[in-house]
């Protein structure tokens, strides 16, 4: 079978993928943050982190894992001696949680016999092809074979192997491997070479081309370790760098189809990290994720780590295009607590904003107060939200406002939102809340099969200073007698006064 079949076939052939040969694992995990010394922290360039867990190597001795595809419901990877690995995630709401099992079992060469010794069995990538197979990509002795079934026999291809890592060092060959629409793009472990380190066909042939390490990786000797491409022909490359002296480092370029790229992220410790090969893409629901998984090296030094993350909407569409910067306007609210300041989105809820100016421009909000702490348990903490402002009072109050739906702003429920609270749609009046965490189930919509959820609330502002004051304000105590109906035990003890709210400028 030629690459150009391989490649091509219809994705109505998808043949099995799993096989039952493989031996069950019970998976031995721990969660892990995206940072250590701040746990409320998820946030990098343009990715969010959606969980991550530690994975020990267990007797099956789970490890080496340097590629990684997401397919139905599954994570496949390969192993650096010579397994194909099967890892079914648990998650929450899109949240990775744990694994729920794994499953794994040998490679086997074209003769149907398991592979022995790392000369033939150091896999280092794996991809799947249009025509329901698997490019498995092999070190030392260089090449790419195709399984009909990761339990089957090898069947040879002639890629164009040669022509991208011919002279390679024998553990310094093919590391990256990716199927798109009309073609692949493949890498060599190497970068700030004489010779370019990747290739990319489409069906306007096959070129070379030299993708940079992001920086700090540039002046480290960082090279591509794996890709991945989403269903609008952007691939995502995955690259790492390593020395005694600075550690690991890690970082995401983005690859678009006319050839823009754009920096998604680079990180290093004391963020969660270590010896990430394996990148996999997945789409759901409109939104983009990428797994990372870490190869251990089989040492007690080094960890397996299996981390996911959101890529930004406007990345994930359009990267190495600058975001559109929105007209904002900076506000400050002075507590007794301390101060938050938020940017206010006049330009993506011009209705909500100003409504909130007015109160500001009035000192409406002077010598209100914060007054509810509502808790969500489960998950990072703290996590919910914290009500503030008029608690309509008659002479606070100025008259409601329309609805500005998440669906039409282009805003959302996450980390820091400002959101207006009201009854009906069109009720809202002075009383706001800050989100705790990402609180999306707020968001707007639309086609909800319950009425209630399709207006969601309204998102016009983040707070862009001051989260641990509302962290502070959401931590002090509840009374459980206060409040009515659903509310009652989330009325804080001693509501935090509202000394002043007044505009800032930029260098205020």
């Amino acid at each position: 079978m030629t690459w150009k079949c391989a490649l091509t076939a219809a994705l109505a052939a998808l043949l099995a993928t799993a096989s039952s040969a493989g031996d069950s694992i019970h998976p031995l995990t721990l969660p892990i943050p995206l940072d250590p010394q701040d746990e409320s922290n998820e946030s990098i360039g343009e990715l969010s982190y959606r969980g991550g867990l530690v994975i020990e190597p267990g007797d099956a001795g789970i490890g080496g894992i340097s590629g990684l595809e997401w397919l139905e419901g599954q994570l496949y990877a390969v192993l650096d001696d010579g397994r194909w690995l099967v890892m079914t995630p648990d998650e929450l709401g899109d949240r990775l949680v744990d694994l729920v099992a794994m499953e794994a079992g040998p490679l086997l060469g074209t003769d149907g016999k398991r592979m022995k010794g790392k000369q033939a069995a150091d896999a280092e990538a794996i991809a799947r092809s249009a025509d329901g197979g698997w490019l498995v990509a092999f070190e030392h002795d260089h090449r790419v074979w195709r399984y009909a079934e990761l339990d089957g026999a090898a069947e040879p291809t002639d890629l164009p192997v040669a022509s991208l890592i011919g002279g390679a060092k024998a553990n310094g060959g093919l590391e990256t491997l990716a199927v798109t629409a009309d073609g692949f793009l493949m890498c060599g472990e190497w970068a700030a070479a004489a010779e370019q380190n990747c290739l990319r066909h489409s069906g306007s042939g096959t070129t070379s081309l030299d993708i940079a390490a992001p920086a700090p990786l540039d002046a480290r000797g960082g090279a591509p370790t794996d890709a991945d491409c989403a269903s609008n022909g952007v691939c995502y490359v995955l690259f790492r760098s390593y020395s005694r002296e600075q550690g690991v480092a890690t970082g995401i370029v983005a690859i678009a189809p006319d050839g823009k790229r754009e920096t998604l992220a680079s990180w290093t410790a004391p963020l969660s990290v270590d010896n990430f090969e394996g990148l996999a893409v997945r789409e759901s629901g409109g939104r983009t994720y990428l797994y990372l998984v870490s190869d251990n090296n089989f040492s007690s030094s080094q960890r397996t780590l299996l981390m996911k993350f959101e890529v930004s909407p406007r990345a994930a569409a359009t990267p190495g295009v600058a975001a559109k910067v929105f007209e904002t306007v900076n506000v400050v609210l002075e507590t007794t607590m301390g101060d938050i300041t938020v940017a206010l989105e006049t330009e993506r809820a011009p209705i909500t904003a100003a409504n909130f100016l007015r109160y500001i421009d009035q000192d409406r909000f002077d010598g209100s107060a914060c007054y509810r702490a509502m808790h969500v348990s489960g998950g990072p903490q703290p996590s919910g939200f914290l009500q503030c402002g008029t608690q309509n009072y008659p002479d606070r109050i100025l008259p409601p406002i329309a609805h500005e739906p998440t669906n039409e702003t282009g805003l959302s429920h996450t980390d820091g939102a400002l959101s207006m609270a009201r009854f009906e749609p069109g009720t809202a009046t002075g009383d706001f809340s800050i989100m705790i965490r990402d609180q999306r189930g707020l968001d707007a919509v639309p086609d909800s099969p319950d009425p209630e959820r399709r207006p969601g609330f309204a998102v016009f502002g983040y707070v862009i200073d001051g989260m641990d004051v509302v962290h502070a304000i959401h931590a002090t105590p509840r009374d459980p007698n206060k409040g009515e109906g659903f509310l009652k035990g989330q009325m804080l003890s001693q509501p935090v006064k509202i000394l002043n709210v007044r505009r800032v400028g930029p260098s205020d």
